[in-house]
């Protein structure tokens, strides 16, 4: 009977024991089921959260990209295009030009500005010559040159078979022989503010960049806009701007450099000059107009100490005061009708007006210009 009492026990035992492991088990299946469940849930909140911040960081880049895509559209050429040169001749372009000439210096800065230097295949004489070139397009120092205003090489131009050729107003006669041979050309003049954005506004339809010309513009006329606001009801200082060959040069009153000077809050003695070209004057002169400040143009061999040394102008003002600048040529010449001529402007008015325009100021407008459109660091030329 004990025996049989044993035995029994012993099954009670070892089947309350099953019966335990058998609820732990499900109890720890339970709670492993709850545990996936709940860090199922937490993965998919936090991917919901991760989609709604995409969305909202991604919703205003891509309605900057569809605005930036309309404009581009609005300002895609549609060819055939006819232009009319700043010669008054109509030219047709089929098509968008591949291969480009500029036989102008001034037109071959455009291109770089337009993002266009890669389709050039010629170019101007003395390319090795310009700072630009060096900074911004290495490539078109070595390409072949087509000579210059004064000594144009038809025959090698020609020989380029080029899509498209820009040539300054005075290669007139050279853009009539070419039309003849078959190739496109146009001629651009830009001796002045209105008739550089108007020689933008040409070269950039002729090859389909006009939304790259709009900003170029854009930056322009912003700039312009800050310089007049800012020196709205400041003196106008007396400027005497002198030439590259000698300080007897100056500039005539039709001249890009006489709206340089005005915008920058200056007013040009040479005014009174009714001339497109530099003109020659003499001491007595200078010493008339008597000028606040005298700046030598950017490509002159002389120096600033040249002209404060010259006892013929011990007696001007400028001189007197030590009022002598030389405007800077470490990049382009910009007392000239080139992209950058504006930075002519914002950099005098820094001379002219230290109180309104900062010279960091006017450093970060022409750092801002070079990085957007010729992509270096003017500073760290």
């Amino acid at each position: 009977m004990k025996k049989f009492l044993s035995i029994l026990l012993a099954c009670v035992m070892a089947f309350s024991l099953v019966a335990c492991s058998t609820e732990q088990a499900s109890t720890e299946s339970s709670a492993s089921t709850e545990a996936v469940v709940t860090e199922t849930e937490n993965v998919t909140e936090e991917v919901t959260a991760v989609e709604e911040t995409a969305e909202q960081v991604t919703e205003p880049a891509t309605e900057e990209a569809v605005v930036e895509e309309t404009v581009a559209e609005e300002n895609k050429v549609e060819y055939p295009v006819t232009i009319t040169d700043q010669a008054g001749r109509e030219v047709v372009i089929e098509k968008e030009p591949e291969t480009l000439v500029s036989g102008y210096y001034i037109s071959s800065s455009l291109l770089i500005a337009l993002d266009l230097d890669s389709k050039m295949v010629g170019i101007e004489a003395k390319a090795g010559k310009r700072p630009i070139y060096k900074l911004a397009a290495k490539e078109l120092i070595d390409l072949p040159s087509v000579g210059s205003a004064k000594e144009f090489d038809l025959e090698g131009c020609a020989a380029l078979n080029a899509d498209l050729v820009i040539l300054p107003l005075k290669l007139k006669d050279a853009a009539a022989t070419l039309e003849e041979l078959g190739i496109k050309t146009i001629l651009v003049n830009p001796e002045s503010e209105d008739l550089l954005i108007e020689m933008i506004d040409i070269i950039s339809t002729a090859t389909n960049t006009v939304d790259r010309a709009e900003q170029l513009k854009s930056f322009i006329t912003s700039n312009k806009d800050m310089l007049s606001e800012k020196l709205n009801g400041a003196e106008a200082k007396k400027v005497y701007l002198a030439g590259n060959s000698n300080v007897l040069s100056t500039a005539g009153n039709k001249m890009y450099q006489c709206d340089m000077i005005k915008l920058a809050g200056g007013e040009s003695v040479s005014n009174e000059i009714d001339d497109k070209y530099w003109v020659d004057v003499d001491y007595e002169q200078i010493l008339a107009w008597n000028p606040d400040y005298i700046v030598i143009a950017a490509e002159a061999e002389y120096t600033v100490e040249d002209v404060l040394a010259d006892e013929a102008l011990a007696a001007c003002g400028a001189v007197a005061n030590g009022n002598v600048y030389k405007m800077p040529s470490d990049a382009e010449a910009w007392d000239s009708p080139v992209p950058s001529g504006i930075l002519g402007s914002v950099w005098l008015a820094g001379i002219l007006h230290p109180d309104v325009i900062s010279s960091e100021e006017s450093d970060n407008i022409i750092e801002e210009f070079y990085e957007t459109f010729y992509e270096f660091k003017y500073g760290e030329k």
